[in-house]
């Protein structure tokens, strides 16, 4: 792929003096593509941790007993109304401090890295927001169908997960399209814990060769066609998944 490219981004350098060094030189080629795919890496992993988290505390919001109620309310609180950033920094620097470290000899490395201390974090923040978008498409399934399902001798966790939540995540999709967009976006500012992603090593590109502009058009366009190709999944998925009479 580089040998491809190469040749016309540098004759592009030196008849204009536009440096798109990362598409012409192996070491800084390396470099962006280890950013690319450590940000995919944590996009995904983060979407996918948050839904995990949405699902199981909208399960908890319906718990019996008070204490579960309360304690998922007070994460759903600390976690909606704080900036994700400062959760990055608690997550790493705050909790990382007490996590153990591994001898590698000469050395201690710890445990959790910066790229696992980022998916936790980012996940549970978006995590807080998917918890109350599931918890409303709980409550727009209707009440018959609830019946139903008790009629059926359904318990109460084999209607929640064959019954309620299906229907609650077709209701729900479209507000959750919008918290995944977003989070997705968020994953960018990783890079205050030094997680090797696109916009840290791009950081470091521009440092070295002094072409901020142009690693700057990159990291633009990066984002553009990531999160417009993650909305526009999304969006198809909403459209096949829609319920009729709902919002139509």
């Amino acid at each position: 792929m580089l040998n491809l490219i190469a040749p016309y981004f540098k004759q592009l350098h030196e008849r204009t003096g536009l440096n798109f060094n990362i598409f012409y030189d192996q070491y800084e080629y390396d470099r962006f593509m280890t950013g690319a795919s450590n940000s995919l890496q944590l996009i995904f992993w983060s979407l996918l941790l948050s839904l995990v988290i949405g699902v199981l505390g909208a399960w908890a919001q319906t718990a019996r007993r008070r204490a579960v109620r309360i304690g998922m309310d007070a994460y759903i609180q600390a976690f909606r109304n704080t900036p994700p950033m400062i959760q990055l920094l608690f997550f790493f620097f705050g909790l990382g401090a007490f996590t153990p470290s591994i001898d590698m000899g000469g050395y201690s490395q710890p445990i959790i890295s910066s790229f696992a201390w980022a998916v936790i974090s980012l996940g549970i923040f978006g995590g807080a927001f998917n918890v109350e978008i599931f918890r409303s498409g709980l409550e727009a399934v209707p009440d018959s169908t609830l019946e139903a399902a008790e009629s059926l001798c359904f318990s109460k966790w084999q209607t929640y997960l064959y019954i309620t939540l299906p229907l609650a995540f077709r209701i729900s999709l479209p507000a959750l399209t919008n918290n995944l967009v977003s989070l997705a976006k968020t994953t960018s500012l990783a890079y205050v814990i030094a997680v090797p992603e696109m916009t840290y090593v791009l950081n470091q590109v521009w440092s070295d060769n002094v072409n901020v502009p142009e690693m700057m058009l990159v990291l633009f366009l990066f984002y553009i066609t990531v999160v417009t190709l993650l909305a526009s999944a999304l969006h198809f998925l909403e459209r096949k998944l829609v319920l009729p009479g709902y919002g139509q």
